[in-house]
């Protein structure tokens, strides 16, 4: 059984929770609870840009707030 994160050929979603964190998800699976769909139905390629085009700063949105 092949890795449904690793499939080139498949679609996917990018979600994303409420400390501003993505994730890689594949489209045939429901998107869990406390996340919410930023990209729907994609490419693993064009999911994986929007990821690294969005998500410039890795830390939770919960510990930038209490830095600044």
């Amino acid at each position: 059984m092949s890795n449904p994160f690793e499939d080139d050929s498949a679609e996917y979603k990018v979600l994303i929770n409420d400390e501003g964190q993505h994730s890689l998800w594949p489209a045939f699976a429901r998107v869990p609870d406390g996340w919410t769909v930023a990209l729907d139905d994609s490419s693993r390629q064009d999911c994986l840009g929007y990821i690294e085009e969005h998500w410039t700063d890795l830390r939770p949105l919960s510990l930038i707030a209490a830095s600044s």
